[in-house]
């Protein structure tokens, strides 16, 4: 699942509007590219522990080989409503940070933590 960025920054969030963001650490089961995206992307299986495995379809092709995923811990939005990207039901958003030059660039976690483990 991927969202374009905002222009701008738009108006401040509150604190509870915040939190109803659900973040948390997945860890990436396999990787394969989607022969249905016009935009070249990934179909990724992430194990985010006690919620399950969920699916997601994500940009990254211009820096990440499928195979260099598998294992890789990565940072996800997983309650937003599920949305099919080009046959893939994708569950979560994985999070990367957007440059123009670099492409995306995924977050993670500096050390391996539990599958599952929320982001605060």
């Amino acid at each position: 699942m991927n969202l374009e960025p905002e222009s701008d920054q738009g108006e401040p969030l509150s604190w509870e509007e915040f939190r109803r963001v659900d973040l948390r650490v997945g860890t990436i089961l396999s990787a394969a590219l989607n022969p249905k995206a016009k935009i070249p992307a990934l179909a990724l299986k992430i194990d985010l522990g006690e919620l399950g495995t969920r699916a997601s379809s994500a940009q990254l092709t211009r820096n990440y080989e499928p195979e260099q995923l598998v294992g890789r811990q990565v940072v996800c939005v997983v309650n937003f409503a599920p949305k099919r990207i080009a046959g893939v039901k994708s569950e979560v958003l994985v999070l990367g940070g957007l440059d123009e030059a670099l492409g995306t660039i995924l977050l993670g976690v500096e050390r391996p933590v539990e599958p599952g483990t929320r982001i605060a």
